[in-house]
């Protein structure tokens, strides 16, 4: 493969590169490589492009928008490449837009089922296709062709039908496993498999992109909103009050949920099922337990996901299921009345009762939650501590989702929130009253500071003399606009460059303009302020600061995300969920150095389940803060030039909830129970002491003394004189010792790696995952708790893994399988003198363990465990919770806490 003059490749563009030439020459004509924003897709697609021209073929790219199209023909034509963007194909590279090719004649006119798309296209673009068609040999390159899942994938596949011979390469930063289930066939369809995939950690480790840090600032509504907001919430109190009511239907609500999850009848389909073909209703159920309206379902284990009250949603699965599952289908006046008082209450709430269920509306509480006055304050709040970390090395984007609002406030928010609160404009004017460096721009708008405007419009006039000499600055209340006869094409270009050189150090734009296409090596950091969740947008956001700065070999970016949560509102985490959403799939380096995947990495306090007590805002916000102004630490952490895998599993965190819980081995060793002890068979086990209770009296008999050890440490009755009674108490002092090691062993519960151990070596004797307690490593972090994973495993294994060991350390729920270990009180001086000397004692009682889900499906699973948790932890006893004895132990036992820890799962990359 020829590569281009004067370019270095990085490490990643040579891999992907190699990986499509191999895929070309096995027979390949379609190829889909992902790499992240900034990691030099379109350097990938030109040397491809090169070679096919090479080759006697032509190129024709398409991207999503004009702004990448212009991209592609400067770094083409930097490179020596001839490239046009006619759309008459008459250049060896050709740029066009996806819009090019999906011109319809009527825009309007929505295909029919069945309907081809090719036969809507307007007459230009019927022309493209057979310019198409009519180019011989030919390189299809689709720039971020994620977008052809949103809306011209179908075109394109009928295109593709039209060009059997072409070659198609698509070219994406979306992730393959963000993908919906519907994207992934079509991306099969028109690509086939990844040729070639990295992820943005890769990539940081590679010194390629910048090191980051994801932070967030909480904060909650002002005054005004929250009294409102509060009102809300009394309403949504009102309706569940209501529905709780014993009287209301023949059903009421509780019973159903009773019927439903806990008490159900022969045949119905068992809490597995419920759980895999309604997981959003499963999980209501349990926080419906959690809060105390209904027992645990048997063959429910609650996780991290269900140790929290209902949320609003939670609430109206359960009322949807109760509507669906019996008030729809009875006749009963009771029930008619039941679902009317539903249909009136719910709009109050932000849901309505459809014929297909109940449906979330446009809710006012998300609309005042998603732009507070508050989060305004907020980012004058952040960017003030950037000015203080950054100095003239500034360049802060602050990123909205609308220039101004558009709709009109509902008759019900007025007077509550500003008519343009959370707008681009209303942010500007915030921060132009305290900071002079600040620009807007926008697809229609350029604003600022009188003077900082005035500078704009001399460095214009620094390369176009006329266009600046047309640009008026007219002042508003609180800022000024710059207007003329020039375009955003334009003005777009000259606002970056002035911002890149410092004319300005915050640029305030909207999510169209300064995310997709638009690039500034410069960005210091982002504030999200947009309400945009989908994978797209937030990798395109995301990657407008993670560019590598030559002027600035050091560049560390802060990405920051403002959240605003009202605690007392049923909704009032919806800007919680957001943030949550926002970083589900994406990686980033924690406070403690390890790369984990979602809202962990931002904080470690920070569960995807709930936001954090507003109690806890400020210092969560200094703590970030903090983090932000120690640019060093960032860096280090994501230990750049280290070597890596590039390959996800599953971490179990695990936090004591009191001193002397469950601990972590010393050292590296596994250390579960006593050095030189061994486990004997038996339903309670012995501890035996193979050496010093056995060779220490056998030396001293060799002396001449008399030793009688009865019935394995009974009664002692030494013969002692001069220097031999010495010895002997110096033995007996150091097996006393011993014994009282020993004892205090038994009594403490077993250590992380003891249990940690005993699932992984049970799931690999029962073939379910390739490596046992072998691949098993164990971090502590900073703040004493630990992190266990299976190393070595794909991911599907170690989330396995995963889960099986926090259901093995939560409280007892109504798992298949109960295993034990044994516990000893304690010891006398005599016991503890025979516990040394013998090595073995009788325990006095069993604690008992949940087996996991996984080992307990079938009895011989469930054996297997109970050899490794014998291996490891110690202990014989296995019952079955469906036999009579089982069914008693695991009333008796149900909500037992044995391990008294906290256990979450998160996702990490290595």
């Amino acid at each position: 493969m020829t590569r281009l003059r004067g370019v270095e490749l990085r490490v990643h563009q040579q891999r992907a590169l190699s990986a499509l030439g191999a895929a070309w020459e096995a027979g390949r004509s379609r190829a889909w490589v992902v790499l992240p924003p900034g990691a030099g897709k379109t350097l990938v697609g030109l040397e491809t492009a090169r070679d096919a021209i090479a080759d006697g073929a032509k190129v024709v790219v398409l991207s999503p928008n004009t702004a990448i199209q212009g991209q592609w023909l400067r770094q083409a034509a930097a490179l020596g490449l001839s490239a046009s963007p006619s759309r008459e194909l008459d250049a060896p590279l050709t740029s066009l837009t996806y819009q090019s090719v999906a011109v319809f004649g009527d825009p309007d006119d929505e295909a029919e089922t069945g309907e081809s798309h090719l036969a809507r296209l307007h007459d230009n673009g019927r022309a493209l296709v057979a310019a198409l068609r009519s180019a011989g040999p030919l390189l299809l390159v689709l720039d971020e062709c994620h977008h052809l899942l949103e809306v011209w994938g179908e075109l394109l596949g009928e295109i593709l039908e039209l060009l059997p011979d072409a070659r198609v390469l698509g070219l994406t930063a979306t992730p393959p496993e963000a993908l919906t289930k519907e994207e992934s066939a079509l991306v099969g369809t028109l690509f086939g498999e990844i040729v070639f995939s990295t992820s943005i950690p890769a990539v940081v480790r590679e010194g390629d992109l910048a090191p980051f840090a994801d932070l967030v600032w909480l904060t909650a509504p002002t005054p005004s909103e929250r009294e409102w907001l509060r009102g809300s919430a009394e309403r949504f109190e009102e309706l569940l009050t209501a529905l709780t009511s014993a009287d209301l239907g023949t059903v009421p609500f509780l019973a159903w949920l009773d019927r439903r999850f806990v008490a159900r009848s022969a045949g119905a389909p068992s809490w597995g099922e419920i759980a895999k073909a309604s997981p959003e209703l499963a999980t209501a159920a349990l926080r419906a337990h959690h809060r105390g309206l209904i027992a645990l379902p048997e063959g429910a284990t609650p996780t991290e996901a269900h140790r929290r009250d209902p949320s609003a949603e939670d609430w109206v699965a359960l009322i949807g299921d109760w509507v669906r599952g019996h008030l729809v289908s009875s006749d009963a006046e009771a029930d008619q009345e039941a679902l009317a008082a539903i249909k009136q209450a719910l709009p109050a709430v932000g849901y309505a009762l459809t014929r297909r269920g109940i449906r979330a509306g446009r809710s006012p509480v998300d609309r005042v939650l998603a732009r507070s006055e508050a989060k305004t304050a907020a980012t004058a709040a952040i960017v003030d501590h950037e000015r203080l970390a950054h100095g003239d090395a500034l360049r802060l984007l602050v990123v909205t989702d609308h220039e101004r609002a558009s709709a009109t406030l509902p008759v019900d928010l007025r007077g509550v929130i500003a008519e343009q609160s959370g707008s681009a404009k209303a942010v500007l004017a915030t921060l132009c009253a305290a900071n002079d460096d600040v620009l807007l721009v926008t697809g229609a708008t350029v604003a600022g500071p009188p003077t900082t405007l005035a500078a704009l419009v001399a460095h214009i006039a620094e390369t176009d003399p006329g266009l600046a000499d047309g640009l008026v600055i007219e002042k508003e209340e609180a800022y000024a606009t710059l207007v003329g006869r020039w375009s955003s094409r334009q003005w777009v270009g000259y606002v970056t460059r002035f911002f890149e050189a410092g004319g300005c150090r915050v640029l305030v734009g909207t999510r169209g303009l300064l995310g997709e296409g638009w690039d500034a090596r410069s960005v210091t950091g982002i504030v999200d302020l947009t309400a945009a969740t989908t994978t797209t947008a937030v990798v395109q956001l995301r990657g407008r600061s993670l560019r590598t700065d030559p002027a600035r070999p050091d560049k560390v970016a802060v990405n920051w995300t403002v959240v605003c949560v009202e605690e007392e509102h049923p909704r009032g985490d919806n800007d919680w969920k957001r943030l949550v959403r926002k970083h589900t799939g994406f990686f980033g380096a924690d406070e403690d150095g390890s790369v984990v995947d979602g809202v962990g990495h931002i904080d470690e306090s920070f569960s995807p389940y709930a936001a954090p007590p507003e109690s806890d805002f400020d210092a969560i916000n200094a703590r970030m803060v903090a983090r932000a102004e120690d640019r060093t630490a960032i860096r280090e952490r994501w230990r750049i030039g280290e070597p890596y895998a590039d390959v996800a599993g599953r971490t179990v965190r695990i936090r004591l909830r009191r001193a002397g819980a469950l601990r972590a081995p010393t050292g590296a060793v596994l250390a579960p129970r006593p050095p030189g002890f061994r486990l004997l068979e038996g339903r309670v086990p012995e501890w035996r002491l193979p050496a010093k209770g056995v060779l220490a009296p056998a030396l001293l008999l060799s002396m001449g003394l008399i030793v009688a050890v009865a019935g394995g440490g009974g009664a002692i009755g030494p013969a002692l004189g001069g220097a031999a009674g010495a010895l002997w108490a110096l033995w007996a002092a150091y097996v006393y010792r011993d014994g009282t090691r020993i004892a205090s062993q038994l009594r403490r519960r077993p250590s992380v790696g003891a249990v940690g151990a005993a699932v992984a070596d049970a799931l690999h004797a029962t073939g379910q995952t390739s490596v046992g307690a072998g691949g098993l490593e164990i971090a502590v972090d900073t703040d004493g708790s630990y992190r266990l994973h299976l190393a070595g495993v794909p991911e599907e294994e170690s989330a396995l893994f995963a889960t099986s060991l926090e259901e093995a350390l939560a409280r007892i729920a109504a798992p298949r399988y109960l295993v034990s270990r044994s516990v000893v009180g304690d010891l006398d001086p005599l016991e503890r003198l025979r516990l040394g000397v013998s090595g073995r004692h009788t325990a006095e009682s069993e604690a008992w363990h949940a087996v996991p889900t996984a080992l307990g499906r079938r009895a011989a699973d469930a054996k297997a465990f109970r050899a490794a948790w014998e291996h490891w932890v110690g202990g014989s006893g296995l019952l079955y919770t469906g036999s009579p004895e089982g069914a008693g132990l695991l009333a008796a036992q149900r909500g037992a806490d044995p391990f008294d820890v906290t256990a979450v799962i998160r996702r990490h990359w290595s």
